[in-house]
């Protein structure tokens, strides 16, 4: 894969390995004005990686450093996400500027960059995640438009559970309980339970706790969901 270096001076030392891979889209209205602010000492954000609409993909904080991309986030036993992961940037124009597909060419090199660093780190599938599951209360991204299906399939991320669900009739509590074990902060319940829809059932994206809800989350609390991979 070819790289360009583009050199953010956003970053500083990590106080964790690496263990997460986590996905954002830039949520601006083009990749020039994206990259200028994750190149800007004021702004104080950054990523390892952007991936363009071309596939082009840009190094910008090298992997031994911590960029500043998660922000106030929780994954599982982790809080300090941005020392424990590495961010990638996806060129998108997300929910506020006109959120669309991401093309073909973007993908297929997001796949790559990812199996390369889920390798190089052998990072495990439920550690690939989206800035929405690290700050539900937050984010919104990479989105609901997002292929995590393609990347499921390639074993590079969890496949949403299609056979044998069972509903466990969960109450409100006893689902959140259960999100909250599988890694989610649920400080702010109805953000959480978005989150979680956003992420593996996103075509009905509503808080609304129901039983396929409920049958999806504790498949991917068993060993091996089972999914369309």
């Amino acid at each position: 894969m070819r790289i360009i270096d583009t050199p953010s001076p956003n970053f500083d030392e990590r106080d964790a390995p690496v263990s997460m891979i986590v996905l954002h889209y830039t949520g601006m209205q083009d990749a020039e004005s994206a990259i200028a602010r994750l190149c800007d000492p004021e702004a104080k954000v950054s990523c390892h990686y952007l991936v363009a609409e071309d596939g082009q993909v840009l190094r910008m904080v090298a992997e031994n450093k911590r960029a500043w991309h998660a922000g106030r986030s929780h994954w599982r036993d982790i809080d300090d996400c941005n020392s424990a992961s590495i961010g990638i940037e996806i060129v998108n124009p997300g929910h506020e500027f006109g959120y669309r597909p991401f093309p073909d060419a973007q993908v297929a090199s997001v796949i790559r960059l990812v199996a390369e660093i889920k390798d190089r780190y052998a990072i495990t599938r439920g550690d690939v995640v989206g800035h929405s599951d690290i700050a539900p209360a937050r984010k919104r991204d990479p989105g609901e438009l997002f292929p995590w299906g393609s990347l499921a399939r390639l074993r590079l991320a969890l496949p949403r559970p299609t056979r044998n669900l069972v509903d466990p009739e969960w109450t409100e509590g006893g689902f959140c309980l259960a999100l909250e074990r599988f890694g989610y902060d649920v400080t702010d319940r109805m953000a959480a339970i978005m989150a979680f829809q956003r992420r593996f059932r996103p075509e009905l994206v509503d808080g609304e706790i129901d039983a396929e809800c409920r049958m999806i989350l504790l498949a991917l609390l068993l060993p091996k969901p089972q999914g369309d991979e």
